[in-house]
């Protein structure tokens, strides 16, 4: 099949806002963190999973593009879609990630970020790193001409250089008014164009070479002065 061109996979629907998205951005992020405030050591992941829907409800956010995803410990290894482990229960010195997509009114969210419990070294710099790499990519896509697939085949190297390996099947995609899919669903990762700010999700997954845990940052392609 042929890359799509900038062209079609760069379309927006009749409800595109730039100011909108912006502030579905800003509720995704602030969504992330009051969820994490609420995971503590001795949570199992299902209980999680429901706590983190009450929470997007709260914030008229339940209604998402994907389902909402809180992974620990070993479940950080899986790749978007994949069902977790069942039962698996948060330890004192561990690792979690969220993703969500949420839609608020006509307009997507997507965010992701993980966290620990403790203080094992290995585990917060993992979670450090995924953020890094994701600021070390948008640096690249930032200074230079780079197409999507450059950007992965850049991201691959990052996380390479730190120790990890890359999941390339979470390699970005579009974001729009609701839903985007109708405009354009493959990943970013297989565009030869530079992405365009606002209109595409920087997903960067990371694992553990030995497969024990990862970790994932997911946000906006946006200019520093948003983070």
């Amino acid at each position: 099949m042929n890359a799509p061109t900038q062209f079609t996979a760069e379309q927006v629907g009749a409800a595109y806002d730039p100011e909108k998205l912006l502030l579905v951005r800003s509720k995704t992020r602030d969504a992330i963190l009051r969820i994490a405030a609420q995971v503590k050591p001795g949570m199992v992941e299902e209980d999680a999973v429901e706590m983190a829907k009450d929470i997007l409800e709260e914030c008229d956010m339940l209604r998402g593009w994907h389902d909402v995803y809180v992974r620990f410990g070993t479940n950080t290894l899986k790749t978007f879609g994949a069902p977790s482990d069942p039962g698996i229960v948060l330890g004192e010195d561990d690792i979690f990630l969220l993703d969500i997509g949420p839609v608020w009114q006509q307009w997507e969210g997507d965010g992701g970020q993980t966290f620990v419990t403790g203080t094992d070294p290995e585990k917060k710099r993992c979670a450090d790193d995924a953020c890094a790499i994701f600021h070390e990519v948008r640096q690249h896509w930032l200074k230079t001409g780079a197409s999507g697939r450059e950007l992965y085949e850049f991201a691959t190297a990052c996380a390479e250089n730190r120790g990890w390996e890359l999941n390339l099947d979470l390699s970005g995609h579009r974001i729009s008014d609701f839903p985007h899919a109708a405009i354009h669903e493959g990943p970013m990762a297989e565009v030869e164009f530079k992405p365009s700010r606002l209109l595409w999700v920087l997903e960067i997954h990371i694992r553990h070479p030995d497969h024990t845990f990862g970790a994932f940052y997911e946000d906006m392609l946006l200019e520093d002065s948003y983070f």
